[in-house]
């Protein structure tokens, strides 16, 4: 079963329940995905494939993350707490995060193939990271650990 049917099978099996808050966060997912689309279209239709999913995923996980920060930062809990709950539904969806240990592990690696050395070449190891991460880390993290291997 592929992630969108996934995700379209939990979004019936949402209204059954009456899960208001759940089938929110669904209906939010299925709106972006149909939204990057459409965005692709060419010759009248498409269809995501897989990375692109999770590309979709990583972004609404990045957005509720950013707006639980702020909505904490603004003395806005209620508002937090509806946004943790859409992220804790995305998260459903997204692959198992990877260990600090693995990202380091990845990035030493990168490191090595790209042959960096300093701060100037974090964009490569940057990108050919995210690259073999995508989805499994967040970018801040993968980030702190580049910029601690290339400044040693």
């Amino acid at each position: 079963m592929s992630l969108k049917e996934k995700i379209d099978q939990d979004l019936k099996n949402s209204m059954k329940i009456g899960n208001k808050d759940r089938l929110n966060a669904i209906r939010s997912i299925r709106a972006s995905f149909l939204e990057k689309e459409v965005s692709i279209r060419v010759a009248g239709k498409a269809v995501l494939t897989d990375d692109q999913e999770i590309e979709v995923l990583v972004s609404l996980a990045k957005k509720r993350r950013d707006a639980i920060e702020q909505f904490t930062a603004g003395g806005r809990p209620d508002l937090a707490e509806i946004e943790q709950s859409e992220l804790s539904v995305i998260e459903e969806y997204l692959p198992e995060p990877v260990s600090d240990d693995e990202i380091q592990a990845i990035v030493a690696e990168v490191v090595a193939k790209t042959g960096a050395s300093s701060m100037k070449d974090i964009g490569k190891v940057m990108g050919a990271a995210m690259k073999a991460l995508k989805g499994k880390a967040d970018g801040t993290k993968v980030q702190e650990i580049v910029k601690s291997l290339l400044s040693a």
